[in-house]
């Protein structure tokens, strides 16, 4: 089955601009992706939209239960979930059912988080990533994985 695209308002998209980055492991390169991204639905069927800054597609991810296609310039791509598809788009994983809240400003609510302890630099813990909020205010998040390899997420939303 075809995911269909989510049937939800515009109050429930999220865009903007997204730059993602894997650190190299032992002298591989490091791998990137940045984009502009219309997100729409949630983890468990949505829609996400890649683009360059002049407008054109880079790729389109439609989601559902047990389903994931991806459609780039090159052809369309089944996957079985959302962290298979990043898996092997960036050679690691992210948390996307938990991205949908970051982006949002607040802890994924399927999993524990910690406040962080510097007041300074508001944000959390989750899932072995530190999401810092400093920015929120300006509509930045950004979101990083400590461990090998270190994955950095960052994300500037669009304002209503």
């Amino acid at each position: 089955m075809i995911p269909s695209a989510p049937d939800v308002s515009s109050t429930d998209a999220l865009s903007g601009r997204l730059a993602v980055r894997v650190d190299s492991v032992d002298g591989a390169p490091a791998r990137s992706v940045s984009a502009t991204f219309d997100l729409r639905g949630d983890a468990g069927a949505g829609l996400l939209n890649l683009s360059t800054p002049l407008g054109s597609v880079l790729a389109q991810a439609r989601w559902a239960p047990g389903s994931v296609l991806l459609t780039t310039p090159l052809g369309e791509t089944r996957f079985p979930d959302l962290d298979s598809l990043t898996r092997e788009v960036l050679g690691e994983s992210l948390p996307v059912a938990a991205l949908f809240d970051w982006l949002r400003g607040r802890p994924w609510p399927g999993a524990p988080s910690t406040v962080s302890v510097n007041t300074a630099e508001p944000g959390f813990e989750q899932l072995g990533w530190v999401v810092d909020l400093a920015r929120f205010d300006e509509a930045w998040v950004a979101a990083r994985r400590e461990r090998l390899p270190v994955v950095s997420v960052r994300a500037r939303m669009d304002r209503p």
